[in-house]
């Protein structure tokens, strides 16, 4: 028999109930991604000449960095847990804004709103035409921006709370086989020859000494076999990252990655999708 309405069904049960939708709906997600996703072997992608870089680093990243809560404990104004968001809003602002520097600069009330509109624009979604995209004056590039806005870009930034506990993010708790890794390299491989970067979740999970967030744009497979791919690190704008994709044990580790020091560590796509 059915309760007539959910103030007859115990909190108790509620909270179960609630519980298995978080354990059982990124199962359901992950499952249903992977068959509709259509990458490629790794090695018949490698085949292909190397592509362009899928962005220029240092003119299409930020100027500023996301803080460390472990390397920059007690820094006074800390600028934490922004990975995900910043990592979010280059793709953003590639997307979806055009910068115009022979235009009149705006106030930094006027660059906190724009912020918010082109980063309010969900990221899978396709880039706009020249002529529907936001304008932001004065600049030339997201760098030159953010290193004369700092304050009116952080204060357009917003989102962190829910790129920390967006619901895919369960997908860590599961095991997830050697092969699964591969096919995010193939994946990577074949959007960054399309030209598109991609943005990783990074995690050691069990163990809680990396939670991160990086931009892909460009990858380099070098004499040896293996693959590099190089990342936007929010938490060093002064130089891009390299994380590489062992294709013998089909595992990744951070060639040169600021502050992280983890052998190895399991890779996840964000944002590519409503799902993911």
């Amino acid at each position: 028999m059915f309760p007539s309405s959910w103030s007859e069904v115990p909190a108790a049960a509620l909270l179960a109930r609630g519980a298995l939708v978080f354990v059982l709906l990124p199962v359901v997600i992950a499952l249903v991604t992977s068959l509709a996703a259509s990458a490629r072997p790794l090695a018949e992608l490698l085949r292909r000449p190397p592509p362009w870089s899928a962005l220029r680093f240092g003119v299409d990243t930020f100027a500023f960095r996301n803080d460390s809560r472990i390397h920059h404990r007690g820094k006074r104004d800390l600028y934490a847990n922004w990975c995900f968001v910043m990592s979010r809003a280059v793709v953003q602002f590639r997307r979806f804004a055009r910068f115009d520097p022979a235009a009149p600069r705006a106030t930094s009330m006027e660059y906190t709103q724009l912020v918010r509109q082109v980063t309010s624009r969900a990221p899978w979604r396709w880039p706009l035409p020249e002529a529907q995209q936001a304008v932001v004056p004065g600049f030339a590039s997201l760098h030159e921006l953010t290193q004369a806005e700092e304050a009116a870009v952080k204060a357009g930034l917003r989102g962190r709370f829910w790129s920390l506990v967006r619901l895919t993010n369960g997908r860590l708790v599961y095991p997830h086989p050697r092969s699964q890794q591969e096919r995010v390299a193939a994946e990577t491989v074949a959007e960054l020859q399309a030209g598109r970067p991609v943005q990783w979740l990074i995690s050691d999970f069990p163990r809680i000494a990396l939670n991160h967030s990086v931009l892909v744009f460009d990858y380099r497979l070098e004499i040896s076999g293996a693959l590099d791919f190089i990342v936007y690190d929010p938490n060093d704008p002064s130089t891009p990252g390299t994380i590489r994709f062992d294709r013998t044990h089909r595992w990744f580790h951070p060639a040169s990655l600021c502050g992280v020091t983890v052998p190895r560590f399991r890779v996840y796509r964000m944002y590519c999708s409503p799902l993911i």
